[in-house]
């Protein structure tokens, strides 16, 4: 399938769904406290999203069961809310996609439940930081593989790993579009595959690694850890490419 090229009133119509992700996102950092379920986290976030006039669009995604993913400690992606009960030193990430009209939002954060450990400070930035890095990295006419390769060596030189088996992705009308991408490069070639062109619009979703990134799904099917048993993190923001520039939709 090929990479859709978004015209600019289908951006601006994207940029709605993925303004909804980012107000949500800080509603929901803003109340996180120790004694929080994240049963309770997810319906603030379901009730906010319908708030504001959008649908919370992972639920019954692939069935999934709620509306934001839910992920602590250990669990890097995919985190079903349970009854589970914050606690000072808790990790979470929260990953929140959104409908609005037939175009879609995505984006995702990791923050610290209180106090936290400087090891987990350093594994959350990293996160953050191999965004950002991505984001200022890309050129346009620029492979997709040349900017999974500037990932997964960002991520490498913090000390951390990609998971793997996982990749950010196109978004548009659906949540998950052509292109796939990875965290890191896949085979040997980054002068290989299909180009970075204005009006392509793609989620870039670092989610990092102690020490191994082999992936590991629990007994829910869903959550995702990595085969070294350490906690992980993961941040995530929707890019378009407008007049050979990268534009972050996913801020509020």
């Amino acid at each position: 399938m090929a990479i859709t090229i978004k015209k600019a009133q289908e951006i601006a119509k994207l940029s709605v769904a993925n303004k909804i992700v980012a107000q949500t996102l800080e509603y929901l950092t803003g109340n996180i406290h120790p004694g929080l379920s994240l049963k309770e986290l997810n319906a603030m976030g379901e009730s906010y999203i319908h708030s504001l006039g959008a649908r919370p669009a992972f639920k019954g995604l692939y069935g999934f069961p709620a509306g934001v993913c839910t992920s602590v400690n250990e669990v890097i992606i995919h985190g079903i809310p349970t009854d589970y009960c914050l606690k000072e030193g808790d990790i979470v990430g929260l990953d929140i996609g959104t409908e609005v009209d037939g175009w879609y939002g995505d984006s995702a954060v990791t923050v610290g439940v209180g106090e936290i450990s400087k090891s987990d400070e350093s594994l959350i930035a990293c996160a953050k930081d191999a965004l950002y890095f991505a984001i200022d990295f890309i050129q346009p006419e620029m492979r997709f593989k040349e900017l999974s390769h500037g990932i997964e060596q960002f991520i490498l030189q913090k000390g951390y790993v990609p998971l793997r088996g996982f990749c950010g992705h196109g978004i548009g009308r659906k949540p998950h579009e052509e292109p796939e991408l990875p965290n890191y490069l896949e085979g040997i070639n980054p002068k290989s595959g299909p180009k970075i062109k204005n009006g392509m619009v793609f989620c870039i979703e670092p989610m990092i690694c102690h020490k191994d990134g082999t992936p590991k799904i629990l007994d829910d099917k869903w959550s995702v850890v990595s085969a070294d048993g350490l906690r992980g993190s993961h941040y995530e923001h929707t890019v378009a490419i407008v007049d050979g520039k990268v534009e972050i939709l996913s801020l509020s």
